[in-house]
């Protein structure tokens, strides 16, 4: 039996720290990939799978996340999802082979898929619209120091220990949490959901793994790939076919009649294209600075950096203006910084100063800053409190699908403008980055007009009114 605490305290602490694990582990493991290579015997070339495996059994895990959390509860699923996480952390580190390592990767991933739109559905349980503004100004610092921080800390493991202690690390962190968990974390249900929709489940998980493959391994293997192909067309269809039976179910897997809500709908259109210019910005910079322009490693994560002061920044100041300018002009006016900003990137060239690089960086995170918090909050405006943890799957499944579709859209337009102006075999020049630039500039555009044509009314009445009295959800 839990000990009594604050949930409004108890419940953050568990999402801040699930998702630094997160997105840590993710970014850890691709440092220590020349490592592990070495350790195995194997080109670093061949070790995609490590990585590449991690966010296609995310996909295949999220669209049960929300059955699994109705049906046993907030608090059970998101500690035995952690429990299976750190488990799964342990046995990479132990792992005497590449099979073994990719195969408890696979279990990280499944464990993840189902810990971020959870624990996402306990924040929004638990805090009412207008103290998710609040929050969120809180809750935005994992997702930007995190990816900063990941590769530093992970570099410093692997030349001071091993590739394995990446994988350690996550057992104290995660013990600490467990316990933190079980003795804090209050009993969370809603509703006891209906029987497991099975065929909407499976069509599903096994399109969005197919798209996250296909979006994943096209650029390394190829877009005319017919595996490539194969995973994207075939990924596609299943989503459709998911897409026609969850309308037809009563209490379907993935909840898509939610998109009927105009607001919901439009905040994560905004939200997809967002991301992808975001992200394709975030991806792109440290290539440009290291095959562009040739500089370490180090001084190109010292760059990149400057993003996430500018995100944290902003956020502290969108929070006091959402309820009074709304998150329409916040999220529109945001997304048209950052399509000013990477088209001022688009002027860099070699003779560029790095600190020039540095202050558009900044900026860039300035920009965003304006739309991480308004389009996620503003999402669950209208969505009732039984619908909260397929809302949140639904918004991880976007989300997830951006970050996917982010390098690919980048590794395109650097490959077509390569192919073009040097060998197949030599890093992209200058002007192939400055075009990649554009092309996520005009992404931003685009995503702005979505943004600015959103309604809002709704979300700003909501965001201005007095927080509610809650009541304690119990299992039953």
């Amino acid at each position: 039996m839990s000990v009594r605490l604050n949930q409004r305290i108890v419940v953050p602490i568990v999402c801040v720290v699930t998702a630094f694990m997160s997105i840590v582990d993710g970014a850890g493991t691709t440092v220590a990939l020349p490592s592990i290579g070495r350790d195995f015997g194997l080109a670093t070339a061949g070790l995609d799978a490590v990585v590449v495996v991690y966010p296609v059994c995310v996909g295949l895990a999220v669209p049960v996340s929300a059955w699994l959390g109705d049906r046993f509860g907030g608090r059970s699923t998101v500690l035995v999802s952690f429990a299976v996480f750190t488990l799964a952390s342990g046995l990479c580190g132990a792992a005497g082979s590449l099979g073994e390592l990719v195969a408890w990767r696979a279990l990280q991933g499944l464990a993840a898929g189902i810990l971020l739109p959870v624990t996402a559905a306990l924040l929004y349980r638990t805090f009412s619209l207008s103290e998710q503004v609040k929050v969120s100004r809180y809750m935005i610092i994992p997702q930007q120091v995190a990816p900063a921080l990941a590769p530093m800390g992970a570099g410093w493991l692997v030349d001071h220990m091993s590739w394995r202690w990446v994988f350690y690390a996550n057992l104290p962190i995660g013990a600490a949490v467990l316990v933190f968990g079980l003795l804090f974390l209050d009993r969370h249900r809603d509703h006891v959901p209906g029987r497991l929709d099975v065929p909407g489940l499976v069509l599903t998980a096994f399109g969005t793994a197919g798209l996250m493959f296909g979006v994943s391994e096209g650029a390394e293997m190829g877009w005319g790939s017919p595996l490539v192909l194969a995973a994207l067309i075939g990924g596609a269809a299943l989503l459709g076919a998911a897409v026609a039976v969850e309308l037809r179910v009563p209490e379907p897997a993935l909840r898509v009649r939610l998109f009927a809500d105009r607001l919901f709908r439009d905040t994560n259109i905004t939200a997809f294209i967002g991301f992808i210019g975001f992200m394709g910005a975030m991806f792109l910079g440290p290539l440009f600075l290291q095959e562009g322009l040739g500089l370490s490693a180090w001084e190109s994560g010292s760059a990149t950096f400057a993003e996430a002061l500018g995100v944290l920044l902003t956020v502290q100041l969108v929070g006091p203006l959402y309820a009074r300018v709304g998150p329409r002009r916040i999220a529109g006016c945001g997304l048209l910084g950052v399509a000013l900003v990477l088209v001022a990137f688009s002027r860099l060239d070699a003779e560029s100063s790095l600190w020039a690089f540095r202050g558009l960086m900044f900026l860039l995170g300035a920009a965003m800053g304006g739309v991480f918090m308004p389009t996620t909050v503003a999402s669950f405006t209208a969505i009732a409190k039984a619908d909260v943890s397929h809302a949140s799957t639904l918004n991880t499944v976007v989300r997830q699908a951006a970050n996917a579709a982010a390098p690919a859209v980048v590794t395109v337009v650097l490959a077509s403008a390569t192919a073009v102006g040097t060998g197949a075999d030599a890093h992209p020049p200058v002007s192939a980055f400055q075009h990649a630039y554009l092309v996520l500039a005009a992404v931003s555009a685009v995503a702005a007009f979505f943004a600015f044509t959103m309604p809002d009314r709704a979300a700003r009445i909501a965001a201005s009114a007095q927080p509610a009295s809650r009541r304690e959800a119990v299992d039953a």
